[in-house]
């Protein structure tokens, strides 16, 4: 090897270790052009990312809503809160505390332990569809597929709409899809 091959060698991985450092350089650098984004030391993947200038996603609604703190315990124990800020579109109809609390006593607290994360995931499953599915669509009744693989019935009575049995109480826009808000826990059979 030539003297020039060893320079060139020797400046190549110098450079290509400059590179490999700087890149693990965790640092925080900051710029007032760029928006507050940080990630969250208790929280892994998208649903880390605090994003302070675009629109709520919906795992952000429901964490920010105070009629919704069962529904973000249940989101957190059962660990799919990258669900919730994927792209989507989705639809999820967000059971408020009270629909939470009008189920049997202690059924909360049992979902809540650890042994029984993959049936609450999957409870909260029922309560999303992969599409966007505004009230309007919902009050001309349809079969609503959810993320389960399962179907449930949407309809208009009393010029109130329901989705499997519960009344969507408010509605709210999300940088991901829809939000509805229900006065019902589903609990979809197998």
């Amino acid at each position: 090897m030539t003297t020039l091959n060893k320079i060139i060698n020797i400046a190549l991985v110098l450079t290509v270790s400059g590179v490999l450092i700087s890149c693990g350089n965790t640092e925080k650098k900051s710029s007032s052009s760029t928006s507050d984004r940080s990630i969250s030391a208790s929280n892994t993947g998208q649903a880390g990312v605090v994003d302070e200038d675009s629109k709520a996603n919906i795992l952000k609604i429901a964490k920010n809503s105070p009629d919704h703190t069962t529904l973000a315990k249940a989101v957190a124990a059962a660990e799919i809160q990258n669900v919730l800020v994927n792209a989507g579109p989705l639809t999820v109809f967000a059971p408020t505390n009270e629909a939470f609390e009008a189920l049997p006593e202690g059924t909360v607290e049992n979902l809540l332990k650890p042994e029984n994360k993959s049936k609450l995931a999957k409870i909260l499953t029922s309560h999303a569809s992969p599409a966007s599915l505004s009230k309007e669509q919902l009050a001309d009744g349809m079969n609503v597929y959810l993320a389960t693989g399962q179907y449930v019935k949407s309809e208009e009575k009393d010029g109130e709409v329901y989705v499997n049995g519960a009344k969507i109480l408010g509605t709210v826009d999300a940088s991901n899809g829809i939000v509805h808000v229900v006065d019902k826990v589903f609990l979809v059979e197998n």
